[in-house]
This record gives structure tokens, C-alpha cells and sequence, in this order.
């Protein structure tokens, strides 16, 4: 497998781990206090940035060069993912506000990778 092919998997499985852990503490956050879903919608669309913009770091580091492509392409590969479940699972297409959101996560993940590649190669200069 090639470089930004692996970095891609690694970057897609970073997001879904860390998209997993904030699921099962948000659920555990309703579950256990007062707090409705509706107040926490700004949060979690906040941690699943940060999970994006993680998961493009992680492909930006594994990829060492292009973090843009690495980052944006792992951004992209999570949309593709995300639609085809809806689309398939749910017979839903996304709506103007998911096409938005994905756009943001999109740009955290390529702005990711870009942070990613230059940490990756601050780490081979050291050595």
C-alpha cells in the first residue's frame, strides 16, 4: 500500500475512534445528567472538528509530504462514508446545513494535515 493510501486508513480510523470515545461520553453525559441533546449541539459539532482536524494530523504525520492532500483527502473519504451510510442505510441525501458541516470538517481535516506534515518533519530534523 502506498504512503498516502496508508496514511488515509490511519487517518479515517482516528476519526472514528475518537468519534466513538466523544459518543460514548455524550451518552454517558445524557444518561446520567439533565442535560437534553439539543443544548449540546454546538459541542459536539466542535469535538467532531477536533476529531477531524486530529484524524488529518495523524494522516498529514503518516504521509510526511502533501499534508493538504493527506488531510483533505481523509476529510473527503469521512463524508464519502458518512453519505453512503445515510444515503443507503437511511435513503437520506444530506441536506444543505450536512453539505456545510462537512465542509468545515473537510477544512479541519486538510488544515490538519498541513499541521501534521510540518510535525512530522520537525521530528525527523531533531533525530
Amino acid at each position: 500500500m502506498s504512503r498516502l493510501g496508508s496514511a488515509l486508513v490511519y487517518g479515517i480510523a482516528t476519526i472514528f475512534v475518537l468519534a466513538a470515545l466523544v459518543s460514548f461520553m455524550f451518552s454517558l453525559l445524557l444518561k446520567w445528567t439533565d442535560i437534553h441533546e439539543s443544548s449540546l449541539t454546538w459541542i459536539v459539532f466542535a469535538a467532531s472538528v477536533v476529531s477531524l482536524f486530529i484524524g488529518g494530523v495523524v494522516a498529514g504525520g503518516k504521509s510526511q509530504e502533501k499534508g493538504w492532500l493527506a488531510g483533505g483527502l481523509t476529510g473527503l473519504s469521512f463524508t464519502a462514508i458518512i453519505f453512503l451510510f445515510q444515503f443507503l442505510g437511511m435513503e437520506k441525501s444530506f441536506t444543505v446545513e450536512q453539505w456545510l458541516y462537512h465542509l468545515a470538517f473537510f477544512a479541519a481535516a486538510s488544515l490538519g494535515g498541513i499541521v501534521g506534515v510540518n510535525l512530522s518533519s520537525s521530528r525527523h530534523e531533531r533525530t
